[in-house]
């Protein structure tokens, strides 16, 4: 629970109120470029690393599972540091780690620095957003929390693949990390000259140790079992099996301790009190899904499938960026000059994201970027009118005591969904792949008329171009297997494209009777409210 309250800067409007909102919208860039390095730079740090895959996983995973305990630890933090000297010494903290990464190849300190890298973006999220909150009136917080989005939505989902494949290509990974420095020595710049939400003076209370390391536990092998549960065929393998068993019973136990805490624990039980809370924090974990489990399966697609190298692959979703930039700030002037309520706006970005998916599950292995350009266009304004409706439907209702515990809860939330869509769509290619091979060479038989051609104009070819008869053939049926895998890759791509489709067709219904629920039950709560206080008067 955090019991920090704030008032608003003493120039709201002013020049400084608006360095603040700059300095945290830079230092999210920060978190951005960092969260998004391996996506596009992960063969060429192995190579320089000289680290197998598994060892290399730890980058990820490091960074991942202390992003998930900065989100927890972040509100805890505020209630003792001063929350702009918070965010100013985790976006140094993560400038200073990236400066470290880009001049060493040594892969235990890389591993160490990414965990450094991982909690100071999640504390500077968490931070960065509950600062906006307090520190101006929720009449201004669509444009704001726009603004907000734009660093740490758009920006890792568009802005910052593009910048490391052109670095990638250009120069190195190590470039990549460089360019975290100075943003980040920006942003810190920025805050100490900017006006911040002064606290009161909380009411101290001890710091929760024991459910703080039970959901350390539980998240870390969490972010073990989703990110290497594909790779070792999940239960197959004893230890993702074990590490399941062990998080989900140390989950368990910091819910029995949480509630034997009696409002004195690091779960803020407040928050369920809103029922448009709970409905965005259920609604976080499918937006995640789709917004990370999209993100990787374009970028994926494009580099295994359609060879395009890592530049042309960031930039790719780089003109999205700029509908999805476009939403927000239609979003946030629908909301707050017109007043539409942030509902209103769920239903077509849902909808944009399911036709923009189905769109891309027809793709072919001779599509272009021009191809697929509509489809992602499509996903990048379906993405801008969901996530900032989300944002303001979470957090609209909270007060001051519970805001910075109910964002660090609904981006564990996001994080874990992120998380789930991404492992499963990783299998479900992974399995389609083996069985699309089996079913496609199955009909690929050796004296098949068609396959009889096939094999003969390519070991033509082959001759034409001065090889060896004998190894032209060979050569011809070690091609047709290729196209053969090539192929069912395609098909297992296109399959996984419609999932995210589907996903939306599932849990549309879904939601729409949760929120029902949850809006029922808050009005029985309500009547029986005020028939006690009918009954105490």
């Amino acid at each position: 629970m955090t019991r920090v309250l704030t008032a608003p800067p003493s120039r709201d409007g002013s020049t400084a109120g608006a360095l603040l909102v700059a300095g945290i919208v830079l230092a999210t860039l920060t978190e951005a470029i960092a969260s998004t390095v391996l996506s596009l730079g992960r063969a060429d740090i192995i190579g320089d690393t000289y680290a197998t895959p598994d060892e290399f996983a730890w980058l990820d995973i490091g960074y991942t599972a202390l992003k998930l305990i900065g989100f927890i630890a972040a509100p805890g933090l505020m209630n003792r540091v001063r929350p702009l000297s918070l965010i100013i010494g985790a976006t140094l903290a993560m400038g200073m780690a990236c400066g470290i990464a880009a001049v060493t190849a040594r892969l235990d300190l890389l591993v160490a620095l990414r965990i450094i890298q991982g909690f100071a973006g999640g504390v500077l999220l968490v931070g960065g957003q509950a600062i906006i909150f307090l520190a101006y009136p929720r009449s201004r917080q669509p444009i704001l929390q726009a603004l907000f989005a734009m660093g740490s939505v758009v920006a890792p989902a568009t802005i910052a693949p593009a910048l490391q494949g052109w670095l990638i290509d250009s120069q190195s990974w190590t470039w990549i990390f460089f360019s975290v420095v100075p943003l980040a020595l920006a942003a810190a710049g920025l805050l100490l000259i900017a006006d911040g939400p002064m606290p009161t003076k909380p009411a101290q209370r001890p710091f929760d140790w024991i459910g703080f390391s039970l959901i350390c536990v539980t998240l870390f092998c969490f972010t073990y079992v989703l990110s290497q549960g594909s790779r070792w065929d999940w239960f197959e393998e004893p230890r993702i099996l074990w590490l399941t068993v062990i998080g989900a019973a140390t989950l368990l136990a910091f819910l029995g301790q949480q509630v034997l805490a009696k409002g004195e624990g690091l779960l803020d039980f407040t928050l369920f009190q809103s029922d448009d809370f709970c409905f965005a924090l259920i609604v976080s974990f499918v937006a995640g899904a789709a917004l990370f489990g999209s993100a990787f399966l374009i970028p994926s697609f494009a580099v295994s499938v359609l060879a395009f190298t890592p530049t042309d692959a960031g930039q790719l979703l780089l003109p999205s960026g700029a509908l999805f930039v476009g939403a927000l700030l239609l979003a946030a002037f629908l909301m707050q000059v017109r007043r539409v309520p942030p509902f209103a706006t769920v239903p077509f970005g849902i909808l944009m994201i399911m036709v923009a998916m189905w769109m891309l599950s027809g793709s072919t292995s001779e599509s272009g970027a021009d191809d697929m350009m509509a489809a992602i266009l499509l996903r990048g304004l379906g993405l801008g009118f969901l996530f900032l409706s989300i944002t303001l439907i979470a957090f609209g209702n909270l007060n001051n005591r519970n805001l910075a515990s109910g964002i660090g809860l609904f981006n564990t939330g996001r994080q874990l969904g992120g998380l789930i869509g991404v492992a499963a769509l990783q299998t479900l290619i992974d399995h389609n792949v083996v069985a699309n091979v089996a079913v496609l060479g199955a009909n690929v038989t050796a004296g098949g008329p068609a396959v009889i051609e096939r094999l003969a104009t390519t070991t033509a070819m082959l001759t034409a171009k001065g090889m060896d008869a004998a190894a032209a053939g060979r050569a011809a049926t070690s091609l047709l297997g290729r196209v053969v895998t090539g192929q069912s890759t395609v098909i297992a791509f296109d399959t996984a494209f419609n999932a995210v489709a589907l996903l939306f067709v599932i849990a549309a219904p879904i939601l729409v009777a949760i929120k029902i629920a949850l809006s029922r039950y808050a009005k029985m709560r309500a009547a029986r409210a005020a028939q006690e206080q009918g009954a105490v008067a």
